[in-house]
C-alpha cells in the first residue's frame, strides 16, 4: 500500500483482488410493514469488496420476504454471478461505466446483490479517492433535515402513538405513515392520533403503496382534508405504472405526488417524461440515483429519498440539488456497524471518513448480527 504520513494515498488504479460475505440474520425489534407487505425478521448478506491495497468497500443485501440460503449456497450464487465481472476491475471503472443491455444477460441476480454491489463500489471508490462519499459525489452541505417513517402499518395504536411520540421529542422535521387500509376511516383514525401525539404543527406525508385507484386516492385525500389534514404528499397511491392516473391526480392539485419509488431507472424516465409527478422517490443504487437525478433536474422535479440501508442515501442527498430530506424509519440495524450517521436537531449529518461511513462490525460478522444482549433486553422492556 502506498503510504504518506501514516495515510494511504490516492490509488484510482487499485483492483478488486477479494470478497467477503457475511450472513447476517436476527428478530426485528417490531414487525414494519405496510398495506402490502410485513415483515418480522431481518435476513441480509453484508458484501465486503477489497481492492489489491487492502481497502474495503461495505454494502448490504437484504431479502425481505425470501429466507436466505445458507452461507455456501451464498458464496456459490454471488461466485458464479456477481464476481465474474468483479474481480481484477477497477472500482471506479464499475460505478462510472455505461453499458449495453444485451438480450439474456439483461436479469436479476439470484440473490438480491445488486444495491449491495453499488454500495461497496462506491464505497471503495470514495476511501481509493480518500475523501467521504458525498464529497466525491459533489456535495457541499454537510447535513440536512431527517422525517420520521414508521413502517407502521401493522402496529398497535399504542405503538403507533409511543413510535412517533419518540420521534417527536427527537425533533424529525416531519412524518410519515402508512395508509391504504380496506376501511378509510382507519387511515383517518391514525392521522388524527399521529396529531393528537406530535402536534400537528410538522408536515404529514402518506405512503398508500399502491393500494389504491385514482378515484379512491381523490376520496382518501377529501375526507382527510374535511378532518383538518394538510397533506403534503401522497406517495404511491395508485399502481406505479398508472402515468395517466398519477397525471390526472397531479393535475387535481389536492397534494403533491410523489412516485417512482418501484421504477427502475428506464421507468423512472417514463414517468418524468409523461410529467406524472411532482416528486420522484429514489432510493439507494448510487450510479441510478445519481443518473435518476440529473433527469429530474432536468425536468424540474424534486428528488425525494426513500429509505436506505443504514441512511447510507445520505451520501447521494447531500450530492443533490433541492433534495429537502432523508427518510428515516427506526429499524434496529445499528449495531451491525461500527458507528452510524449523526443526527441531532432533526438533521442528519455525513461521515467525514472517506467512503461512505459504514464499517461492519467484527461482533457483527462474528455472530451472524445477532441482537446484543443489552439491545434485546431493552426491546423486551
Amino acid at each position: 500500500m502506498n503510504v504518506m504520513k501514516g495515510r494511504p494515498t490516492m490509488s484510482l488504479s487499485a483492483p478488486i483482488t477479494e470478497y467477503r460475505l457475511t450472513r447476517l440474520q436476527f428478530d426485528r425489534d417490531r414487525v414494519i410493514g405496510d398495506s402490502q407487505v410485513r415483515a418480522e425478521e431481518a435476513q441480509l448478506v453484508a458484501v465486503e469488496l477489497i481492492d489489491r491495497d487492502g481497502r474495503v468497500g461495505l454494502g448490504f443485501a437484504q431479502s425481505l420476504f425470501v429466507p436466505l440460503p445458507g452461507a455456501a449456497e451464498i458464496d456459490r450464487i454471488f461466485r458464479a454471478e456477481a464476481w465474474p465481472g468483479l474481480e481484477g476491475q477497477f472500482p471506479a471503472a464499475l460505478a462510472l461505466g455505461v453499458r449495453r443491455a444485451r438480450g439474456g444477460n439483461v436479469r436479476k441476480m439470484a440473490l438480491p446483490f445488486e444495491e449491495s454491489l453499488q454500495h461497496a463500489l462506491w464505497d471503495l471508490m470514495a476511501k481509493q479517492a480518500d475523501l467521504p462519499l458525498w464529497r466525491l459525489l459533489g456535495g457541499e452541505r454537510r447535513s440536512l433535515p431527517v422525517y420520521a417513517s414508521g413502517l407502521d402499518y401493522h402496529l398497535s395504536d399504542h405503538d403507533f402513538g409511543e413510535l412517533f411520540g419518540t420521534a417527536r421529542e427527537r425533533g424529525f422535521a416531519g412524518y410519515k405513515i402508512k395508509v391504504g387500509h380496506p376501511d378509510v376511516a382507519r387511515d383517518l383514525h391514525r392521522l388524527d392520533l399521529l396529531r393528537d401525539v406530535t402536534g400537528g404543527d410538522r408536515p404529514v406525508m402518506i405512503d398508500a403503496n399502491e393500494a389504491w385507484t385514482a378515484q379512491e386516492t381523490i376520496q382518501a385525500l377529501q375526507l382527510f382534508q374535511r378532518a383538518g389534514h394538510d397533506i403534503y404528499w401522497m406517495e404511491d397511491p395508485i399502481p406505479r405504472e398508472d402515468f395517466d392516473g398519477l397525471r390526472m391526480l397531479r393535475a387535481l392539485g389536492l397534494t403533491r405526488v410523489n412516485a417512482g419509488e418501484y421504477l427502475d431507472l428506464t421507468g423512472k424516465r417514463r414517468l418524468l417524461e409523461a410529467r406524472a409527478c411532482d416528486m420522484l422517490n429514489v432510493h439507494g443504487q448510487v450510479s441510478d440515483v445519481m443518473r435518476a437525478a440529473w433527469l429530474a433536474n432536468e425536468a424540474n422535479v424534486e428528488v425525494t429519498f426513500g429509505n436506505t440501508f443504514l441512511e447510507v442515501g445520505v451520501n447521494m442527498a447531500l450530492a443533490i440539488p433541492g433534495v429537502r430530506w432523508l427518510e428515516y424509519s427506526f429499524q434496529n440495524f445499528d449495531h451491525l456497524v461500527e458507528r452510524t450517521f449523526r443526527m441531532e436537531d432533526g438533521q442528519i449529518h455525513g461521515s467525514d471518513a472517506p467512503g461512505h461511513g459504514l464499517v461492519l462490525r467484527e461482533e457483527a460478522r462474528a455472530n451472524g448480527g445477532a441482537l446484543p444482549a443489552a439491545t434485546r433486553d431493552a426491546a423486551a422492556a
